[in-house]
């Protein structure tokens, strides 16, 4: 596997001494590498707060759930052209590290037993495997159960 020039995301980890594994998506795969994939969805709450929410690829954000784990009345999902300009990362790699704000994050309960967990490395096809609990040096976040099939 050839060495991956490195995103942002991966910068502050290293400057936090938190460990973790940089794939590009391709190697990932043909590694087959056990962790889960889990994206990352910006959403913007009744009361106009952005919230930030981290599920299993293979599954949905349940937007009831997801507004009741802020206490909001309902949240949606913010406008894709809205996504830069508001976390600094585009539509396929945005990454709970690095935003340009402190955004509350929840992650979906499914990640609480898992030793690692694959999340975007903050670049379209980059992914780095952390610790979920060593994000919390990193970001505000609490589990919650968020995803639905």
């Amino acid at each position: 596997m050839a060495k991956l020039k490195k995103t942002n995301v991966m910068r502050v980890l290293e400057q936090l001494h938190i460990p973790y594994q940089a794939y590009k998506w391709e190697d990932a795969k043909k590694l087959a590498v056990d962790s889960p994939v889990y994206k990352t969805l910006v959403t913007q709450g009744k009361s106009n707060e952005h919230y930030v929410f981290v599920v299993p690829v293979t599954k949905e954000l349940d937007l009831k759930k997801a507004a009741k784990a802020v206490d909001e009345k309902n949240i949606q999902m913010i406008k894709e052209k809205e996504l830069l300009p508001l976390t600094g990362y585009v539509h396929g790699g945005c990454s709970p590290i690095g935003m340009k704000k402190d955004f509350k994050t929840i992650l979906d309960q499914s990640a609480a037993n898992e030793a690692g967990i694959l999340i975007s490395a903050g670049k379209v096809g980059f992914s780095v495997e952390i610790n979920p609990a060593d994000l919390t040096q990193l970001v505000h976040w609490q589990l919650a159960d968020i995803a639905t099939d």
